[in-house]
């Protein structure tokens, strides 16, 4: 069975109704970025950080997957299909997709401000004052600016086995997982998903790129695969 590997990022849910993380104001739900998503803004305002990330993860109730999810799911079917994603929506879980890497964690996930191998699942608010089983504030299991990224480590094989690599939604600008293609043996072809697609430089690959949303991409690939 051909090893399918997908790379999402936030264009993937973008049709679902989740903003993209970066407006090209560079803010993120109208805050800056390192207020909401850095060490230093935990540190500086963990209450502000807390509802940022409580607003999201109620959104998750709201959304929906959308076809490009599903058809991802559905090629199942037929391929060994390894989805690596910078989303921490679950969407891609909810659309039936069984293996999953979440490269910068997941909203319904927390851990103790100094555990970080710790993952508990949380559906619902954190607040101030809620511990784990150490006394330690819960946060976000998300991995923010300025963080390492461990998960890298366990895609990087997935990339260096892929028979097929689809990349969707991202604007490569985001590494390490922008630089993940780059694993892949240089035969095997890589198709690009995003409406408003990166130039893409130096890569081995035959690349093809289909400047439209996921689920109209995904279509077309369903089709081609």
């Amino acid at each position: 069975m051909k090893k399918i590997v997908v790379l999402t990022g936030a264009g993937m849910s973008a049709e679902s109704g989740i903003s993209t993380f970066r407006d090209s104001n560079g803010l993120w739900e109208n805050h800056d970025i390192m207020e909401v998503a850095s060490p230093i803004g935990w540190k500086n305002n963990p209450a502000l950080v807390l509802d940022f990330y409580n607003k999201r993860r109620a959104q998750l109730k709201e959304v929906q997957p959308n076809k490009g999810h599903e058809i991802l799911a559905e090629l199942e079917e037929n391929f060994n299909i390894q989805i690596i994603t910078q989303n921490v929506d679950n969407l891609h879980e909810r659309a039936g997709s069984k293996n999953i890497l979440h490269l910068h964690g997941e909203l319904v996930k927390v851990r103790g401000e100094f555990s970080e191998n710790e993952s508990i699942y949380w559906e619902t608010d954190i607040h101030l004052g809620d511990v784990n089983e150490n006394a330690e504030q819960l946060r976000p299991d998300i991995v923010w600016f300025g963080e390492q990224v461990p998960a890298i480590d366990l895609a990087i094989p997935h990339m260096q086995t892929a028979d097929v690599v689809i990349i969707i939604g991202t604007s490569l600008q985001v590494y390490p997982a922008a630089g993940l293609m780059h694993y892949a043996k240089s035969h095997v072809p890589v198709y690009y998903i995003d409406p408003n697609p990166a130039t893409i430089y130096d890569l081995a690959n035959p690349l093809e790129v289909l400047p439209m949303s996921a689920s109209e991409g995904m279509e077309i690939l369903k089709e081609k695969l």
